[in-house]
């Protein structure tokens, strides 16, 4: 099977070279044909995803470039695919696009027919409005004082008119597309600042916002989109943006093992429950998390 080198970065088809520098062109060495083939970006516009011939190969001269050593006798964690995260205003903007250059872009993004088509495989999307919206809003809001215990008022609201239309004609062209879920915020009047920014899950909230995430993936699946993950918060540590909600290890750790997780399984949901959706930097959060078995 010939073996393919294509990496996108998150946001729009922007792709990245990679720099292997232990390849090149020696004049007088014999070169080892690798079989891997890639494609090719340049900052000037001048080659734009381009398959390169020939093929990938290496040279046995020493250097002190970096490596990139691949043991494909190794096995670790399984990759579920490769994307970017598609927000509201990105959705917005694509559906502006005339109707010619927005399937091309589609079929540019996430096809898989042809050496042109970046074949995106993985997606992460935003559970009511992220600080990328053109509107900040929740999935269940209502007037300041006013509550929604069954989720009675729920409904997607924006992402109605440009999202999950734009996801279903993305399906079309990948129907083996995965997609990853998380809020920013949970509803304003959940929240124990009554705001879309910063302030935490109130935890009598805590079955309540439960049943929101199930209702969430239902109704998604009604309309013919599979959420195969979610996460309980968008980074959990950064309460500053607009929508945003601190969520603290032991906050997670409590909604989860008490509230998500068994709502999932009441609703027999297999949707994956990825824990602490944020930077690399702080560990001991999932640590914190992974530590507790109810939790885990």
């Amino acid at each position: 099977m010939e073996n393919r080198i294509k990496i996108a970065k998150n946001g729009l088809c922007l792709i990245v070279v990679l720099s292997l520098f232990n390849c090149g062109t020696h004049r007088n060495e014999k070169k080892r044909d690798t079989g891997v083939s890639f494609w090719l970006t340049k900052s000037d516009e001048s080659v734009l995803l381009e398959k390169q011939e020939p093929s990938l190969v290496f040279e046995t001269v020493p250097n002190f470039h970096s490596s990139v050593e691949i043991d494909d006798t190794q096995r670790y964690q399984s990759i579920d695919g490769f994307g970017f995260s598609l927000t509201g205003g990105s959705a917005l903007v694509i559906n502006r696009l005339g109707k010619s250059k927005k399937e091309a872009l589609l079929q540019e993004l996430f096809g898989i027919s042809n050496d042109h088509e970046i074949g995106i495989s993985y997606l992460r999307i935003s559970i009511g409005a992220s600080d990328l919206n053109e509107t900040v809003f929740s999935y269940d809001d209502l007037p300041i004082g006013e509550k929604d215990l069954k989720l009675q008022h729920f409904n997607f609201g924006p992402d109605a008119v440009d999202l999950i239309p734009l996801l279903k004609e993305i399906l079309v062209i990948n129907p083996k597309l995965k997609i990853m879920a998380t809020p920013w915020s949970a509803p304003r009047w959940m929240k124990d600042n009554n705001n879309f920014v910063g302030g935490s899950l109130k935890p009598e909230y805590y079955g309540v916002y439960a049943q929101y995430f199930v209702k969430y993936i239902q109704k998604m699946k009604a309309e013919g989109i599979c959420i195969d993950a979610i996460t309980p918060q968008n980074e959990p540590l950064h309460p500053g943006n607009n929508p945003s909600m601190l969520m603290l290890a032991e906050q997670q750790s409590e909604f989860i093992k008490k509230h998500l997780g068994p709502a999932f399984k009441a609703s027999q949901l297999n949707t994956k429950i990825v824990i602490y959706d944020h930077n690399c930097n702080k560990p001991e959060y999932p640590i914190a998390i992974l530590n507790d078995d109810a939790a885990s």
